[in-house]
């Protein structure tokens, strides 16, 4: 399966990424097929891709990362919606929270307790 992705660059604290199409396997900083362009950060997060082969990739099966999908997005490519995850959803109870609540109050009796075993005189352990 192919992905779209950033691969990091540059120096040590100045981080810059190229856009890469790439076997999703393939180590993050392994092989990539093709480079279709560069985000730079520190320079006013300066984007450049060709979106021509963008969408020719994405046409092909590609999947853009989540990262890659929103900034496509703000870029102005369509369709970019169903490749971003949920990260700003807030996550739904699967029980009301009144529900919750009176779940440990009808919770079961516990089980009666098995008659303790006879023990032997302390005498006789003694001896033992």
């Amino acid at each position: 399966m192919l992905v779209i992705r950033l691969t990091r660059i540059g120096k040590t604290n100045e981080p810059a990424y190229r856009i890469v199409v790439a076997e999703k396997r393939n180590a993050v900083k392994g092989a990539h097929m093709e480079v279709i362009g560069f985000y730079n950060p520190s320079e006013k997060k300066k984007l450049e891709v060709k979106k021509d082969r963008f969408e020719y990739w994405v046409s092909k099966g590609a999947t853009p990362s989540d990262t890659m999908a929103s900034m496509m997005k703000a870029q102005g490519v369509s369709g970019m919606e169903k490749f971003i995850g949920n990260r700003n959803k807030k996550r739904k109870a699967t029980k009301a929270p009144a529900e919750v609540a009176a779940a440990p109050a009808q919770q079961e009796a516990p089980a009666p307790e098995a008659p303790a075993a006879e023990e032997a005189p302390a005498e006789e352990v003694a001896a033992q």
